[in-house]
């Protein structure tokens, strides 16, 4: 079965004009590197997992962002 597609295609290849292939190529490329190598969907949000350990913050620099942002509050 996926012969008679594949040969479908190259029909239809053989029918574009010339001055359209690089466009069609890069139509192609770009399906073929979505379809046959997805992206993988590991997320890198580990990395940063423990950077802040053992750091001392200041709550008055989230109290000040708060008031900055949420200025109804500070009234």
């Amino acid at each position: 079965m996926s012969q008679v597609y594949k040969e479908k295609i190259f029909n239809d290849i053989e029918t574009i004009p010339v001055n359209l292939l690089p466009k069609l190529y890069r139509i192609v490329h770009l399906l073929k590197k979505e379809l046959v190598y997805p992206k993988s969907r590991s997320s890198n949000r580990a990395s940063l997992r423990g950077i802040w350990k053992n750091s001392e913050i200041d709550e008055s620099l989230f109290d000040e962002a708060r008031r900055s942002v949420f200025k109804y509050e500070s009234a």
